[in-house]
């Protein structure tokens, strides 16, 4: 049975402590290590784990892949749980808010992405609103009517909704 430790036999003991003092004062050039290890890779390769086989554009098409899929879920998801509307083209979006109509003046979207919005109060001859939708009685075309604006930061109105009729 043989043993780790040199130990056992003195005279053993010294050679070896020479032998390593000696081995310490001798340094392999900076390669001998990386080629010595690419060598041994070569004799014995090794099979590498699936995820470390897949080089880096493969990895970022499958991660585009998984995010569209993931938006394709989350769309259908969403048109599955939102009440059904009907489309309508025309005249600008108009909803009910406490009884007045609100007018939007631009998209939806250009409103939702505005950071800063103020509401300011106005009178609005009744003739600027025909091209809004809004009916125009000649009687009272030179009347005004009272109306809150949603303005951006930049003073663009976002949108109408008609207060009172004066």
């Amino acid at each position: 049975m043989m043993k780790d430790d040199d130990t056992i036999d003195p005279a053993l003991a010294a050679r070896f402590a020479a032998l390593r003092s000696e081995l310490a004062k001798h340094d392999a050039p900076r390669c001998v290590e990386k080629e010595l290890l690419q060598a041994f890779a070569r004799q014995f390769p090794q099979r590498q784990p699936w995820y470390r086989r897949l080089s880096l554009p493969q990895w970022g098409a499958a991660g585009a892949l998984a995010s569209l899929g993931g938006a394709g879920v989350l769309a259908t998801l969403l048109l599955a749980l939102a009440p059904h509307q009907a489309i309508t083209v025309g005249p600008p979006v108009i909803g009910i808010d406490d009884g007045a109509a609100f007018i939007a003046l631009e998209s939806l979207e250009r409103i939702e992405r505005e950071p800063y919005t103020r509401v300011v109060e106005a009178e609005l001859p009744q003739a600027a609103l025909a091209p809004l939708g809004m009916p125009l009685n000649p009687q009272t075309a030179g009347g005004t009517v009272r109306a809150e604006m949603l303005v951006a930061q930049d003073g663009h109105p976002l949108a109408v909704r008609l207060s009172a009729a004066n």
